[in-house]
């Protein structure tokens, strides 16, 4: 455990006001995990909490076996990450459900972003998507292009694509929307959001987004009622 930081931990934990993290500005700091190095975007709790974080494992490293009380989700950015279950590569999603349990593992190292107790108490679904080897569909607008991963109530996941000149009309975010720029520079009347960029927009936020040069983007919306 990070000994700098107190048993009970609030990163960013207020829901109901923006945040904006650029990566490259935020440092590494340890696991309890040797060669697991993770950058906190938001926490509520200790080493057991309700966590959205980047997660940095050096080659040969392993976490131990534990359950995931409240599911995981994960996304796979860089390298190969690995379970009992198996070996999975860049852009790859993942859902572990409430009660689920696994020793994770990187033979060669990899970067991962990963959410920490925020399933829906219903939701039990378990996969693993391969993103690479789906399809986009065309999206609500000319130049967009959505992969849906995950529906559950009103909490929506997918990866969205954005052709260079993209715009999208005004709109309110009810539940909240949460961003991943994966590719390119994101923007809206706030500002530009370029590759490594994490936003959370509150609920009922309004914005008008688009891409001038093209981006990819993970977004999850209606998760933060």
């Amino acid at each position: 455990m990070d000994s700098a930081l107190p048993s009970e931990t609030t990163i960013r934990s207020n829901f109901g006001e923006r945040a904006l993290v650029y990566l490259s500005e935020e440092k590494w700091s340890p696991s309890p995990a040797q060669g697991v190095d993770r950058k906190r975007l938001d926490r509520i709790g200790g080493e057991v909490a309700r966590a959205t974080s980047v997660v940095r494992y050096a080659p040969g490293s392993e976490f131990p076996t534990h359950v995931h009380g409240g599911g995981e989700e994960i996304l796979v950015l860089e390298g190969i990450f690995s379970d009992e279950t198996g070996h999975y590569g860049p852009g790859t999603y993942l859902r572990n459900p409430i009660g689920s349990s696994h020793a994770p593992f990187s033979k060669d190292g990899c970067t991962i972003f990963v959410k920490l107790h925020q399933h829906a108490e219903d939701d039990r679904v378990q996969f693993a998507i391969p993103t690479h080897e789906r399809e986009f569909v065309p999206g609500l607008v000319d130049g967009l292009s959505v992969l849906p991963l995950h529906q559950h109530g009103t909490e929506s996941v997918a990866l969205v694509r954005w052709a260079p000149g993209t715009v999208f009309r005004k709109h309110r975010h009810y539940g909240g929307e949460e961003i991943l720029v994966l590719e390119g520079t994101f923007e809206d009347e706030h500002g530009q959001y370029p590759e490594g960029t994490w936003l959370r927009n509150p609920s009922d936020s309004i914005h008008t987004p688009f891409s001038t040069e093209g981006c990819l983007i993970w977004v999850k919306t209606g998760h933060l009622l």
